[in-house]
């Protein structure tokens, strides 16, 4: 039996939506909850620099979860080797004295655990992220997915193209700038 050739008049780069809608159920789709870490550690906002930053070399990570509470495991942000370099050393302070409140970013994307893994590389192309929280129906955070979880487990093309997005520097510097004084 030949196949017949798809006709779609719509956006030329746009797959057709039946043409979609076959492909999802010819091709099964992997779960975020297939591919994260389940198994991370978190912290609070009230944790000290310096502990997250043992977290983070105790669990071979670069990122860290901030939870409000260790029971309610509701996500209040999340924590960065970069953070802490960048944020908390420009701080008019004593690193070793400061809390993750002080230099976590508080406005984070999540996803969730039954979502498809390409919502995940979509919100990691759209916020330039490498790492997403993932929350369980109730909101609880229950893992993260990472660039690293999506390249083992992705086709290649799917893995450059999710690396190539996110990768793209957050804002264009003029190649010659020039500062009057």
């Amino acid at each position: 039996m030949s196949k017949l050739p798809i006709f779609y008049s719509g956006h030329p780069k746009r797959t057709p939506p039946a043409r979609e809608a076959f492909l999802r159920t010819e091709v099964k789709l992997m779960r975020v909850d297939e591919i994260m870490t389940k198994d991370l550690a978190c912290c609070t906002p009230k944790t000290t620099l310096p502990e997250a930053a043992r977290m983070m070399a105790q669990n071979d990570c670069g990122a860290l979860p901030v939870v409000d509470t260790p029971e309610t495991m509701q996500i209040a942000g999340i924590i960065t080797d970069r953070d802490i370099a960048c944020r908390g050393m420009l701080q008019e302070r004593n690193p070793l004295d400061l809390k993750v409140s002080d230099c976590m970013t508080p406005t984070v994307a999540t996803v969730r655990q039954d979502a498809d893994v390409r919502d995940a590389e979509r919100l990691m192309q759209e916020h330039q992220v490498r790492r997403i929280p993932v929350v369980d129906a109730d909101s609880k955070c229950c893992g993260i997915v990472s660039q690293a979880d999506i390249a083992l487990n992705a086709p290649d093309q799917e893995t450059a193209q999710v690396l190539k997005e996110v990768s793209q520097p957050a804002r264009q510097v003029p190649a010659h700038t020039s500062t009057v004084i």
